[in-house]
């Protein structure tokens, strides 16, 4: 498969197993999963034809670890990102001391004065490294890495989970626990 397919491929799962499963009458259960022989028969019918090999190189060659097969390899979902309803049912972890977000400077103002929120997702995602962060700020412009003091919010009571790609989930992030690179 050829790169340029690859990230189509990638966008389609992500639209539809993260944000809009019902658009081609997917049906994710409560941990958003959904089975494999449904997603490709949803996507053929929806003019996207791959076959079980290409999903799962797919899956498996994606450098960010977006999408998760289940042990038997019947079931698919998306790791982290999710706009619908669904329960990942990932534990409480402790976090590193720091983690970090990669946003722009646009985001700034709002960031300082109300910390971070999940927007229409469910968690706020942090990376646990620098360069990664970098990255998911670069597709919105020039990236700003702001730190994150995990390690505190944790022991002032904050939960934190890890999905399966190693992003970091919590509900929101306050001001007070963000350093900003000036």
């Amino acid at each position: 498969m050829d790169e340029h397919r690859a990230v189509k491929v990638l966008k389609y799962l992500s639209k539809h197993l993260r944000h809009q499963p019902e658009r081609i009458g997917l049906t994710l259960d409560r941990q958003g999963w959904a089975a494999v022989a449904d997603l490709l028969r949803a996507m053929e019918q929806h003019g996207m034809r791959i076959s079980r090999a290409e999903l799962e190189h797919v899956v498996a060659v994606n450098d960010k670890r977006r999408f998760t097969l289940d042990a038997d390899r019947d079931r698919i979902r998306a790791a982290q990102g999710h706009t619908v309803a669904v329960d990942l049912d990932l534990p409480p972890a402790a976090p590193p001391g720091c983690l970090y977000h990669g946003t722009v400077a646009g985001n700034l103002a709002a960031i300082r004065a109300e910390g971070l929120r999940p927007m229409a997702r469910h968690h706020v995602h942090l990376s646990p490294d620098r360069e990664t962060a970098s990255r998911v700020g670069a597709r919105r412009g020039r990236p700003v890495v702001l730190s994150v003091a995990a390690g505190a919010m944790h022991e002032n009571g904050h939960v934190f989970r890890v999905s399966a790609n190693g992003v970091w989930l919590t509900d929101a992030v306050p001001p007070g626990y963000l350093r900003f690179r000036e």
